[in-house]
């Protein structure tokens, strides 16, 4: 696959106009994204929990795309509440400890009052 996209099937991709991931060579491209599972459209109300479902949501794109969490070399955290960022460090540590790519935190607004974090990553896959 030299170019192509992953969907996650989330309505979100659709009436927004994106791709979950979008995979250029070695280079995958994951969208910040946010706690929701897509399967039931819930979103926990803890943090440490939308994170957690990030990753998961996360690692699911990479998959597709033929990479893992192992493979990222970039990522991006977006709170709307930056005091809510330390209480996620484990959970942030649980899936890049030994991966320890460049990070960023930004404090910011999301689209829906309801999400937490927004986690975006970048990833270069073994050819």
């Amino acid at each position: 696959m030299s170019r192509g996209r992953v969907s996650s099937g989330s309505p979100f991709e659709t009436q927004i106009g994106y791709s979950r991931a979008v995979v250029d060579g070695e280079w995958v491209f994951v969208s910040g994204t946010t706690g929701f599972d897509y399967a039931s459209m819930t979103i926990a109300d803890d943090v440490r929990e939308q994170a957690e479902q990030c990753l998961r949501n996360i690692q699911w794109a990479l998959g597709q795309a033929g990479a893992s969490i192992a493979d990222v070399v970039r990522v991006r955290y977006m709170l709307p509440n930056s005091g809510d960022f330390e209480a996620c460090w484990p959970v942030l540590r649980r899936w890049f400890g030994d991966v320890r790519p460049a990070a960023t935190m930004i404090a910011c607004g999301l689209a829906d009052p309801r999400m937490k974090i927004e986690i975006e990553v970048t990833a270069r896959r073994p050819l």
